[in-house]
């Protein structure tokens, strides 16, 4: 029988025992997929899924002719794996722990059975080229599965994000209020315009509130962004009154000279009611 025929056997027959010893040993660090969000992934589905990845190296071993077809079934199981560890909450550092420990434990199997038939040395050389290049492309596809899922997942929060902190909230027929809070950075200013513009084509606005006391910092470029928004909205029939700036706020305008006089400004959301005929108490 071949050797590397006889070496992808043994495989095959230890798949399991490979795939506890790995699982054992990783249960038993500090940080391990103990702490994955998903309880109900239980010990055995994982180890079914270790046992189905080393039973390719087996294959690989057995049928030499046949390598682009494990070479793919490695890839579908890495993109797979990064998937899943991704969605579990499983830090990609403590995922590629794996790695090691797979390396390891198949190389032991092998390591008894070369010994034990005498395996000679250019068996060993080629089945050094077979193992690590399929073990190094399952770390290299599930590495970048985990980040393009991860970053998607990052980028769509951020995006969920970003809509709230848009919030233009409705307070009477064809009036509404903006309450702007925090930084606005170049990303968050450009979210600013495109929902401003759709909330107030949505509500039928007639007025817009925009309420600056959440605002710490108001620069050139932010105040470049009010600008454009005032003047969007302008061109909607939509008036803008800039409310609850702050006396900080306000000097640091000053200084960098920019010049708000055409727009018209309260002190609060009071006196801007005040100024369109309405008060509080009218409201509730």
């Amino acid at each position: 029988m071949d050797n590397l025929y006889l070496l992808g056997e043994k495989i095959l027959e230890k798949k399991y025992e490979i795939a506890q010893m790995v699982h054992t040993n990783r249960m038993t660090e500090p940080k391990d997929v103990k702490d994955v969000k998903d309880v109900n992934v239980t010990n055995e589905k994982i180890i079914e899924l270790r046992a189905n990845f080393i039973s390719y190296f087996g294959k690989a071993l057995m049928e030499k002719t046949d390598q682009k077809i494990i070479f793919n079934q490695i890839v579908k199981w890495a993109k797979e794996s990064g998937e899943f560890a991704s969605n579990l909450g499983i830090s990609l550092s403590e995922a590629l722990e794996d790695t090691t420990y797979y390396r390891k434990f198949i190389w032991e199997v092998l390591k008894e059975e070369i010994k034990n038939h005498n395996i000679p040395t250019d068996t060993i050389f080629e089945l050094i080229t077979i193992i690590d290049p399929l073990l190094d492309k399952a770390v290299y596809v599930f590495s970048l599965t985990y980040v393009n899922i991860h970053q998607e997942t990052l980028k769509k929060a951020k995006s969920a994000f970003l809509e709230l902190s848009v919030p233009v909230v409705p307070i009477t027929k064809g009036i509404a209020i903006l309450p702007l809070i925090g930084e606005v950075d170049p990303e968050r200013a450009t979210l600013l315009l495109e929902e401003t513009l759709k909330k107030a084509n949505e509500l039928q606005l007639s007025h817009l509130l925009f309420d600056l006391s959440g605002v710490m910092i108001v620069d050139t470029m932010v105040a470049h962004q009010i600008f454009k928004i005032v003047d969007a909205l302008g061109l909607l029939g939509v008036k803008t009154i800039l409310i609850g700036i702050r006396p900080e706020v306000a000097q640091t305008m000053i200084q960098l000279g920019i010049d708000f006089s055409k727009i018209t400004i309260k002190a609060n959301l009071e006196q801007a009611l005040l100024g369109l005929n309405l008060t509080i108490d009218t409201l509730e």
